[in-house]
C-alpha cells in the first residue's frame, strides 16, 4: 500500500504573470513523465486534472494589479480543490502557474488549519505592491499580499487578513539584490519573518534547509511548501518564466532541499510554479524537471 497518496491539481494560468505561457506548464510537465515518475516510485497519485486557468492578456496601460478579476477566480478554484483534497486525506500537488496560485493554495490550506505556514522556496521575495511598482504584474507580488501589505480581493482570499504572520511565513533562496521583488524596508519592518537569501543556501543548503524547516514546524502544525522555479539557477535549467541567470542553486541542489522540505509531517500541500515550456522546446530540461522534483516528493515518503 503506498506510503503516501497524492493528488495532482492543474493550476493552467498565466493571468498574474508578465505574458502566456506559464498556462501550459502543466499539461507539459504531465507529459514529461511527472506522474509516471511517482506511480512508478510506489506513490498512489489520483489526477483531478485543471481547475478553469486563464490565460494572460493585456490589461489597462495603467492598471496597478493586472488581471485582477482572473486571478482571483484561478486562485479561488485552486483553495477549493485544496481544501477538498485534504478532507479527502490526500496530498495536493498542484501544477502551476503563475505565484499567485499559491495564495489559492494556502486559503485552501487555512480551511482545515487556519494557523498554517509557508515555507516559499522562491528567487525573489515577491513584495512589490501595486503602489510600489509600475509593472502592475501580481506575480511579483505574492509575499506582499499574504503579509496584507496591500488589501484587495486577493489579499482576502483566505480565512483571515492578512493571511500570514510574520512568524507563519519562511523566505528561502530568492535573491537581495533585485530592486522590485526584494525591498529591504519591508523586511526590516518584519524582523518575525524568517529569511534565507539565495547566497546563503548555497554556502550550506542542507543547514538552511533544516534551520528553515525548524523555524517554520515551530510555529505552524501545517505547512505548505512552494518551489518557483527561478530559484534555480536558469544557467543549469532555463525554464524560468522570469529568468534568472547566474542566481540561485543548481537543480540537484534544489532537488536535495525540496527532499527535506517534502520529508516535514507537517506537510499539507505542495506547489510547483513558474514554469515556461516555450523556453526550452527540446524538452529536455523539463524532463529533468519533472524528474527531480518528483525524485524528491518520491523519496520524501
Amino acid at each position: 500500500m503506498p506510503e503516501r497518496q497524492v493528488t495532482i491539481i492543474g493550476a493552467a494560468t498565466s493571468a498574474g504573470s508578465h505574458h502566456a505561457g506559464q498556462d501550459r506548464a502543466p499539461a507539459a510537465l504531465r507529459a514529461a513523465g511527472f506522474i509516471t515518475r511517482l506511480e512508478a516510485a510506489g506513490v498512489g497519485v489520483a489526477d483531478l486534472g485543471d481547475v478553469a486557468g486563464s490565460v494572460f492578456t493585456p490589461d489597462a496601460a495603467g492598471a496597478t494589479a493586472r488581471n485582477l478579476p482572473a486571478v482571483v477566480r484561478v486562485a479561488g478554484a485552486i483553495a477549493d480543490a485544496v481544501a477538498q483534497t485534504l478532507a479527502d486525506g490526500r496530498l495536493p500537488v498542484v501544477l502551476g502557474g503563475d505565484c499567485t496560485i499559491t495564495l489559492g493554495v494556502m486559503a485552501g490550506v487555512q480551511r482545515h488549519d487556519p494557523d498554517a505556514g509557508l515555507l516559499y522556496f522562491d528567487g525573489d521575495a515577491d513584495l512589490a505592491t501595486p503602489r510600489t511598482t509600475s509593472s502592475g504584474v501580481l506575480d511579483a507580488m505574492g509575499i506582499a499580499h499574504l503579509l496584507g501589505l496591500t488589501d484587495n480581493a486577493l489579499a482576502r482570499l483566505g480565512s483571515r487578513f492578512p493571511m500570514l504572520a510574520d512568524s507563519r511565513l519562511v523566505l528561502f533562496g530568492y535573491d537581495e539584490t533585485d530592486p522590485e521583488t526584494h525591498r529591504g524596508s519591508v523586511l526590516s519592518e518584519h524582523p518575525g519573518l524568517a529569511r534565507f537569501p539565495d547566497w546563503q543556501v548555497r554556502s550550506d543548503p542542507s543547514g538552511c534547509a533544516a534551520s528553515a524547516l525548524a523555524a517554520l514546524t515551530s510555529v505552524a502544525g501545517s505547512i505548505v511548501v512552494h518551489f518557483d522555479v527561478d530559484a534555480v539557477d536558469s544557467r543549469d535549467l532555463p525554464l524560468a518564466d522570469f529568468p534568472h541567470y547566474g542566481t540561485g542553486v543548481p537543480l540537484t541542489v534544489a532537488a536535495g532541499i525540496l527532499t527535506a522540505f517534502y520529508q516535514a509531517p507537517q506537510l499539507r500541500a505542495a506547489v510547483l510554479t513558474e514554469v515556461n515550456p516555450s523556453y526550452e522546446p527540446s524538452g529536455a530540461a523539463l524532463t529533468r524537471y519533472a524528474d527531480a522534483v518528483a525524485g524528491a516528493l518520491a523519496a520524501a515518503r
